[in-house]
């Protein structure tokens, strides 16, 4: 059942906005909604309304508030590449993870962390993030590409071969690694949102509008690549040329994702999915709503991560590969019943 654009677009938002109270209310620290309301309002405003002990304001304006910003930021850009890919490879079983561009970014992320000098982490870590992303990208994207347009089957073979080849590499640079980074690294492989960070947040939003706005203006051309490459040339579209430029952006926002909250698989893979499934397949409602809903699922996966084992935390990267593998399998089996397997 399909519905209006703008009716599914308004609960997401509400239930973004009911999610973003809760995050920032929910944690060790029992604090109400409206005591986390009143904190924030102080932070933007100085007007003195939450009587608050400071130590409660700075785990609501210090921790909290970066951490879920972290969340809608990451959420929204792994979803809108999720779909971008799916629309590129015209199959709901791509995404940034799956082609393994979420891999070659994690080495290049792993390598500045162990490698680089601590004044040089912040910055060095994103850029070399997107360097190895995008290497890992174009490389799974020369291997699938065939006399009759991209083989998924190679896709996502090669994807899974990289992956493999990356997690090695991960796994040489952690053994080198001192004993204070290995458990960082550790954690930061399961995919966390702890260690967010003004310039993180900074580089997040930026990539996020800098995509948002590119991949809009390519919405009517994604839409006729779903007709076949071939029907998509006839209409005038620069076949090879879009697919370059989506690949660079979206390497681009992974390579930034990956940098700031290591790899969280699936949220690319199953939130475009459930929006194609609720307004259709046309890219200028589905890529928006996709950022929407992704920043929404990621959002509720951090918040159950962290009241599952109080007053421990799941990392979110288990919450959602626990959602979303079951949903892949589900996808596949699927697909081999269409006989697109």
């Amino acid at each position: 059942m399909r519905f209006s654009g703008l009716r599914v677009g308004a609960v997401l938002l509400a239930a973004l906005a009911v999610s973003l109270m809760l995050s920032i209310a929910t944690g060790p620290l029992a604090l109400s909604g409206s005591q986390s309301l009143l904190a924030l309002v102080d932070h933007l405003f100085d007007l003195q309304l939450a009587q608050l002990q400071e130590y409660q304001r700075a785990v609501i304006v210090d921790m909290r508030l970066p951490r879920t910003l972290l969340a809608v930021l990451t959420g929204a850009l792994l979803a809108q590449c999720g779909a971008v890919m799916q629309g590129l490879f015209r199959n709901p079983l791509a995404d940034p993870g799956i082609i393994g561009v979420s891999s070659g970014a994690a080495v290049g992320a792993v390598l500045a962390i162990v490698a680089a000098p601590a004044a040089w982490v912040a910055w060095a870590t994103p850029v070399a993030a997107f360097s190895t992303g995008l290497l890992t990208t174009l490389a799974v994207y020369g291997l699938a590409r065939t006399a009759n347009g991209t083989s998924v089957t190679i896709l996502l073979l090669a994807g899974v071969a990289l992956a493999a080849f990356a997690g090695s590499a991960i796994g040489l640079m952690s053994y080198f690694a001192s004993d204070q980074d290995l458990r960082s690294l550790s954690l930061w492989q399961m995919g966390s949102l702890t260690a967010s960070s003004n310039t993180g947040l900074l580089l997040s939003l930026a990539a996020l509008l800098l995509t948002s706005l590119q991949f809009q203006r390519r919405a009517a051309a994604l839409n006729a690549l779903l007709l076949g490459e071939a029907e998509a040339r006839h209409l005038g579209i620069q076949v090879e040329r879009l697919k370059l430029e989506l690949i660079l952006l979206t390497a681009v926002a992974v390579g930034i994702a990956v940098a700031n909250t290591g790899v969280i698989g699936f949220v690319g893979l199953v939130v475009p999915h459930i929006v194609r499934m609720l307004v259709g397949p046309d890219h200028k409602r589905l890529l928006p709503l996709s950022a929407v809903c992704g920043a929404l699922m990621l959002l509720l996966a951090d918040t159950l991560a962290r009241v599952l084992v109080p007053p421990a935390e799941i990392p979110v990267g288990i919450i959602t590969a626990l959602i979303g593998a079951p949903f892949f399998l589900f996808l596949l089996v699927k697909q081999r019943r269409l006989g697109k397997l």
